[in-house]
């Protein structure tokens, strides 16, 4: 059996390295929001708290014991804020599923970093190569990544818990389903990894669609983006056509963008444990 899943507020990265646990075995709808920061309850309610350290943050989710070592082998900015980073591991028996994050240990810095693995497992397993995309912040790790980080920086890696709520598809008789992606940034140019979803497009065609919208675009749209893009929030009218039993949704954002969202979903008959939320902030 196909199900529809949606996902609200996700980040690219996080779409890339979780296509492969939600595409081949739901249909799926699923509405991004570049730079995602939420912090909810297992139930999916919201919480204001203060802003706590990484290794507190995630202390009951389940690590690997194994640090490995790794050395800064490509920087490339992807936007104005967000750097992807290139990492070539040493340890030939690093692994990771899509779905998860790695605790980030940089030498002479005390504070651990947590960053989402925006590559495939399939460019370690050929390459031994594993990509990071993060944001510019005045957090330790990002701050050194984007100011102090070099070509062959070494560093030290700790794979971390992977997406909680999703179960793998089990036995034999699923067939494909489907991904319908909802991308929202200030302008284009934040459209992190915008080639790489128009390749997945390009290469599952009818199997994964997406939306980009953007609420403050000052340039012209470059004729390639043009069909793709709204200017313009993510609308209930954008969303109420995909409500079905069979649709889950994920979403993940600022905490307003969060709130928002998760309001409209009830307001336009979705139910609560169809919609799932980020847990890292």
């Amino acid at each position: 059996m196909a199900y529809a899943t949606i996902c609200v507020g996700f980040t690219v990265p996080q779409l890339l390295r979780r296509a492969s646990r939600i595409f081949p075995t739901h249909s799926a709808l699923v509405v991004l929001r570049h730079s995602a920061f939420c912090s909810c309850t297992a139930n999916g309610t919201i919480i204001s708290k203060r802003k706590m350290d990484h290794l507190e943050r995630t202390a009951n989710n389940f690590r690997q014991e194994v640090i490995s070592q790794a050395k800064v082998c490509g920087i490339t900015d992807e936007s104005e804020t967000v750097k992807r980073l290139c990492l070539a591991v040493a340890n030939k028996d690093f692994t990771f599923k899509a779905g998860q994050w790695v605790d980030f240990f940089i030498p002479g810095i005390s504070v651990v970093g947590g960053f989402s693995i925006c590559s495939s497992p399939g460019l370690l397993e050929r390459e031994g190569i594993l990509e990071l995309a993060v944001k510019h912040t005045v957090h330790p790790p990002a701050h050194w990544i984007h100011t102090e980080c070099t070509l062959d920086s070494e560093v030290a890696l700790r794979v971390g818990a992977d997406l909680h709520g999703y179960q793998e598809g089990k036995g034999n008789g699923y067939r494909m389903g489907t991904v319908k992606l909802y991308y929202s940034a200030k302008n284009t140019s934040e459209l992190l990894f915008k080639k790489n979803i128009l390749g997945l497009m390009n290469a599952f065609p009818g199997k994964i669609t997406c939306h980009f919208h953007v609420t403050q675009q000052s340039s012209q749209i470059c004729k390639e983006l043009q069909p793709y893009v709204t200017e313009g929030r993510i609308s209930e009218k954008d969303l109420e056509e995909h409500v079905s039993k069979d649709t889950l949704w994920y979403i993940c954002g600022p905490p307003p963008m969060i709130e928002s969202i998760s309001k409209l979903l009830s307001n336009i008959g979705v139910p609560g444990n169809c919609v799932f939320f980020e847990k890292w902030w």
